[in-house]
């Protein structure tokens, strides 16, 4: 371990040798930094690609690779260079968890996929995360887009009448690295009961296909392939947006219960009654006549006052906001959304890890590295034998 890498969070005193690149590895790693891991991005010598996709930036930095690297220190290595790839072997074999999101088998001619690494280091828990598997779509590339078309989410976004849309982030990247981070957790309560490490995979499509719900139970269970419904739900009503004197507000009533507060918020306290609308079942299937009943009321105030109104009588629902609204809502609600990491001309404003310990709360050692800035230090470190490797 290096000499900075001091306590703090529940994984402290785990190192993690991270040569993956993008977001869906990244931001795994991430998440483990957070938690209190060492983590050490592996970068070639042009770095990130990440590093290059703007705008936006700041300080010219691009924001992308700003929001998935902090608390992680960074080397650059050439893996083609035989003294370079020799220092990754090293830092492998000292790893508690290796993650790479290369092609499969891109790393065995460095001597670093699971096989070797293993015979080295067989506590190792090595994690990789691809596209499609390693099996007949091992030759096929992995992006989020073509992921979300190819598993049937685009068919779902969008108008019933129009294109299919992509969802406004990178889904399924960001839900396979909650899987990689469960998977190598999971893989590490193991090595703790046995002492063997073990190969943990994941790949888009079944990280997208598990993600897919609802929809994907439909289809499994039912036989039933859904398709786009626009801001609808399938299965609920009401449970989309509707108008009011301003905006839209998202309303989502999603059980008998919060309905009938909805009516008596709303001042239609018959409606429940109303054989039409009386369980969730007969409002799905009466939607069209239920809709303009609700609307004409929402209509006699703006969107704001009547989500403090419903929320207040237990009414799921919420205005439809920009970004900025968002975390404004959240500062609202005491969640502290944003942590500066870092101090100086390197503070650097980032999303607080989602979860909350009453233990073992999140840290926030490092601002997202530079490129190799800790280069020196690790090349000094993984070139030099401890007494632990003599033995």
């Amino acid at each position: 371990m290096t000499d900075a890498a001091t306590g703090g969070g529940p994984l402290s005193g785990l190192l993690v040798a991270d040569f993956s690149r993008v977001l869906a590895g990244p931001y795994a790693t991430m998440l483990l930094a957070d938690l209190g891991a060492e983590v050490i991005k592996v970068e070639g010598p042009h770095g990130d690609e990440t590093r290059t996709w703007t705008p936006p930036v700041r300080d010219d930095v691009s924001t992308y690779y700003l929001g998935v690297n902090r608390g992680k220190r960074s080397v650059a290595l050439d893996l083609r260079d035989d003294a370079d790839a020799a220092l990754g072997r090293e830092l492998a074999r000292r790893a508690d968890v290796v993650i790479e999101n290369f092609k499969p088998g891109g790393l065995a001619k460095y001597g670093l996929d699971h096989a070797t690494v293993s015979r080295t280091n067989p506590a190792v828990v090595y994690a990789s995360i691809t596209g499609f598997g390693a099996g007949a779509g091992r030759h096929v590339p992995g992006y989020d887009l073509m992921v979300q078309a190819i598993s049937g989410l685009m068919s779902l976004t969008g108008d019933p009448d129009g294109p299919p849309y992509r969802a406004g982030i990178s889904v399924f990247d960001v839900m396979a690295g909650n899987h990689a981070a469960i998977g190598i957790l999971a893989a590490l309560r193991h090595r703790d009961a046995t002492g063997r490490g073990q190969h943990v995979e994941v790949n888009l499509l079944s990280s997208a296909l598990t993600g897919l719900v609802n929809h994907s139970s439909a289809y499994v269970a039912g036989g039933t392939v859904p398709f786009r419904m626009g801001n609808a739900h399938p299965s609920v009503f009401p449970y989309e947006p509707l108008p009011t004197a301003d905006h839209d507000l998202i309303v989502a009533a999603a059980n008998d219960g919060q309905f009938r507060r909805l009516c008596e918020v709303l001042g239609l306290p018959a409606v429940p009654d109303d054989p039409r609308f009386a369980r969730n079942a007969d409002r799905t299937r009466n939607r069209e006549q239920l809709r303009p009943i609700l609307t004409e009321r929402l209509a006699t105030k703006g969107a704001l006052e009547w989500f403090d109104l419903l929320v207040t009588a237990g009414v799921p629902c919420g205005p439809i906001n920009t970004i900025d609204g968002g975390f404004a809502m959240a500062e609202r609600f005491g969640l502290d959304p944003v942590v500066v990491v870092g101090e100086g001309d390197r503070a650097v404003p980032t999303t607080r890890h989602p979860i909350r310990f009453s233990a073992t709360p999140a840290v926030y050692r490092l601002p997202p590295p530079e490129l190799d800035e800790h280069g020196d230090e690790l090349r000094r470190w993984l070139s030099t034998q401890t007494e632990a490797d003599r033995v």
